[in-house]
């Protein structure tokens, strides 16, 4: 990966606030990240979206990146972090898969199944009432009446990249709350099942 051209100053830049900064720094960095990223879990879709999130996290705290001693390497370890919580949050899912199959396969009638989509509905909106007010806005325009991310720039006067920002943070958001959270739902209905 080539350095950039004076990166203390850019990161300086970007610290303050500066979007073309910002703009620089991806462009320089996207390509390697992505291919790292790629080269673990082998899905497009995957490393797009782990990509996306790392340079949301990196923008959203851009005035840490000051103290990074190695801009590179934190890069690299957050984007290997990012990779992990992924995975996590797929044993997780998969948890709560298996325990419905399994559910299924003992015979066990639709109030159960219903109980986890139930509880799993309930922990969504719960993260979504966490949102702030714009960003929650967004999110049910999107989500209950779905409209497209054009409709909503021209229902709320904000541009088209504001809505996909404020959209994509919001997403990341209850996914991570659903994922905290989420475990402790699939313990309860693995304690209820295996208890009967």
């Amino acid at each position: 990966m080539k350095v950039l051209f004076n990166e203390p100053e850019l990161i300086n830049r970007i610290a303050i606030g500066d979007r073309e900064a910002f703009t620089q720094f991806y462009t320089a960095y996207l390509k390697n990240i992505y291919k790292y990223i790629y080269s673990i879990c082998y899905v497009k879709e995957t490393s797009e979206e782990i990509v996306q999130e790392l340079f949301l996290k990196v923008w959203e705290n851009r005035e840490n990146l000051v103290k990074v001693k190695s801009v590179k390497a934190y890069l690299y370890q957050s984007a290997k972090h990012l990779l992990f919580d992924y995975i996590r949050r797929l044993q997780v899912e998969s948890k709560a898969l298996d325990i419905i199959e399994l559910n299924a396969l003992m015979g066990e009638n639709y109030t159960d199944n219903h109980f986890i989509y139930s509880e799993y509905y309930q922990m969504a909106q719960q993260a979504i009432d966490l949102l702030p007010e714009k960003r929650k806005q967004i999110f049910k325009l999107r989500l209950n009446d779905e409209l497209t991310l054009d409709e909503i720039a021209l229902k709320l006067h904000i541009s088209k990249s504001v809505v996909k920002k404020q959209l994509y943070a919001g997403v990341s958001f209850v996914r991570k709350y659903l994922y905290k959270h989420g475990e402790i739902v699939a313990i309860l209905l693995y304690l209820t099942i295996s208890s009967r």
